[in-house]
């Protein structure tokens, strides 16, 4: 029974915090200021959870507000805010169970250096991704070449860029490789300057050529009338002069536009009867030495 009773008022003398002890703690006093410092906590962790989402809530706000801004961006930096508000409500908390602070503060921050130093990767992608969101060197819809990958911008996030490329395969690109390469975009201006090279044989009349050429372009709609369009001679190869042609046109059409050109142009000067020419080979055999296509033909009557 007496070691009993020691081993209770040795329970009892135990510090707790601050130099009190359990005893210090089962008076009245003790107890009022416990139930007093409970109900201050509960006031503080529900002021500071309503503060903390009218912070994100406003912030957030601010970006659906303006359609210049990004949304994205402001999503998370309501996080953030939030995170920081919840951070020193917690701290208020402590505080006033009589914890010290400034020792919390330092463990917090000791954890945070070790946290940053095992995810340097993640952290980069996370600054990138705040860095093109900021400055929006590519958004969503965008058809961009990030790093040799083409393709169109599906998503964008604080981590990585989703992009579908040309065979409309998911590529995901992380974003510290999005902001440390060279972007190319070519959604960014409205319109682009479309760019075909054309033969035509050294016998033709060049004039009578470059009007069938210009004709046949420009009487297409999407071909744009100003700047004004390009036609001339470029280069006198082996077996063609060849006319390089540059017209601008909308940006959303150009691959398309492009492509019809090519081919209009084509059908264009076979019906004008301009010689377009390719390249043939004049195979020269020894006399009395059959050339392989005598020897098929041989071959084949025999």
């Amino acid at each position: 029974m007496d070691a009993i009773t020691a081993w209770l008022q040795s329970l009892l003398n135990t510090e707790i915090i601050n130099g009190q002890s359990m005893a210090d703690f089962l008076t009245l006093d003790a107890l009022v200021d416990i139930v007093g410092n409970t109900l201050a906590a509960i006031v503080i962790l529900f002021v500071g959870l309503s503060l903390a989402g009218f912070v994100r809530r406003r912030i957030h706000h601010m970006g659906e507000k303006h359609a210049s801004l990004d949304t994205t961006l402001f999503s998370f930096l309501g996080n953030i805010a939030r995170y920081v508000v919840m951070g020193f409500t917690f701290l208020f908390i402590l505080n006033t169970f009589g914890v010290q602070t400034t020792s919390v503060i330092a463990v917090i921050g000791a954890a945070g250096l070790a946290v940053g130093l095992a995810l340097q990767g993640t952290l980069s992608n996370l600054a990138a991704g705040v860095m093109i969101i900021v400055f929006r060197p590519l958004k969503i819809g965008d058809f961009v070449e990030i790093d040799d990958t083409m393709g169109t911008v599906r998503d964008i996030t604080l981590n990585y860029t989703e992009i579908a490329d040309l065979g409309n395969v998911q590529v995901i690109v992380p974003n510290a490789d999005v902001w440390g390469n060279k972007i190319v975009n070519y959604s960014e201006y409205p319109t682009r300057r479309a760019e075909w090279t054309f033969g035509v044989g050294y016998g033709e009349d060049l004039a009578h050529a470059q009007h069938v050429i210009r004709d046949t372009i420009m009487a297409d709609s999407r071909s744009h009338q100003h700047p004004e369009p390009f036609v001339q001679v470029n280069t006198l190869n082996g077996s063609s002069v060849d006319f390089l042609v540059r017209v601008w046109c909308d940006a959303d059409v150009y691959f398309q536009y492009q492509a019809d050109m090519k081919r209009k142009v084509k059908e264009a000067m076979d019906a004008a009867d301009i010689d377009i020419p390719f390249p043939t080979r004049t195979v020269v055999a020894p006399k009395g030495q059959a050339t392989q296509p005598e020897e098929e033909a041989q071959a084949a009557a025999a």
